[in-house]
């Protein structure tokens, strides 16, 4: 496959969509990002690497890191995480609290706020260090210790979060969250605030492509059934309410988070990352959702 090729066509036809959207500027801090940014990296089964633009500048991941905290939760947890957090497709805005009230404080899916809230409060209970164990984590798997907290966008989201606020006392008010509301946000915030380039985000959903094996990584242990359903999620619910629409177009699981990152992947074949900051309504990128429609519409390559 002559991804550079691909790469070349997909850079030049995505960038009619790089006026459109706009930044999460509701995270006051992530309205400093400079809003033309693009990059794009993608490791492939044999070791193969292929890049785009700013693929090696570092930006906030935002909800792809409820993947990782999803990993760690399921690997302590088994099967019992689902009886606290559902695995539907919400078809709501991922922060709804009317669908959390109409459910009885059961999150549709991990992937939602909600439901990462649900999530960080299972790890703040099994963990007695769950900030380091979470960037141990996440260093191992993309094979770099440099990767860290942004300390200005967590107390960004924190001082601006009176959403989350909101759905956390609505869980903690059906039974659904066993710590101080004020730990599980602060880890919520923290987790949400990593920063990572492409080239490492690429790199560290490697196991979850079965590039590599097996997956053990910093006491994470995950075998294939589990790391089949955490893709299977990815797939049905890992765009928030445009979850379906990015299956239709593009055809793979993976995970976009509001800093206008996006991994996806093509089991046992590639990783691929994208990062352009503006977003759609839905809280996507919208240069990123295109640039990977094209890349599986030129390449032919999708798990369909």
């Amino acid at each position: 496959m002559d991804y550079s090729s691909i790469l070349e066509q997909v850079f030049k036809e995505s960038k009619a969509y790089s006026s459109v959207g706009k930044i999460a500027n509701y995270i006051p801090e992530l309205s400093n990002i400079n809003p033309d940014k693009f990059g794009l990296y993608i490791q492939t089964k044999d070791n193969q690497h292929f890049e785009l633009g700013d693929s090696l500048e570092p930006f906030s991941i935002q909800s792809i890191s409820k993947v990782f905290t999803l990993s760690m939760a399921f690997s302590l947890l088994g099967e019992n995480i689902w009886k606290r957090v559902g695995v539907e497709p919400s078809g709501s805005p991922f922060n709804s609290i009317v669908q959390l009230e109409y459910e009885n404080g059961i999150p549709r899916n991990p992937f939602i706020n909600p439901g990462a809230l649900v999530i960080t409060d299972i790890l703040l209970t099994h963990l007695n260090n769950p900030k380091t164990d979470l960037l141990l984590f996440v260093r191992k798997l993309a094979q770099d210790d440099s990767i860290n907290f942004d300390l200005n966008i967590a107390q960004s989201e924190k001082e601006t979060g009176h959403h989350n606020a909101s759905l956390v006392h609505m869980l903690k008010a059906h039974g659904n969250i066993n710590n101080p509301c004020e730990e599980v946000l602060d880890f919520y915030y923290h987790q949400c605030s990593i920063v990572m380039n492409c080239k490492q985000l690429a790199q560290s959903f490697s196991p979850y492509a079965s590039l590599i094996e097996p997956f053990d990584f910093a006491s994470v242990e995950l075998n294939k059934s589990q790391v089949k359903r955490i893709n299977a999620i990815m797939l049905s619910s890992g765009f928030y309410d445009e979850s379906g629409e990015f299956a239709f177009k593009v055809g793979l699981p993976g995970k976009s988070g509001v800093g206008g990152g996006i991994i996806a992947f093509l089991p046992h074949e590639y990783s691929i990352a994208v990062w352009s900051p503006k977003l759609n309504k839905k809280g996507n990128s919208v240069r990123g959702m295109k640039a990977l429609e094209l890349f599986t519409t030129l390449s032919g390559q999708s798990i369909f």
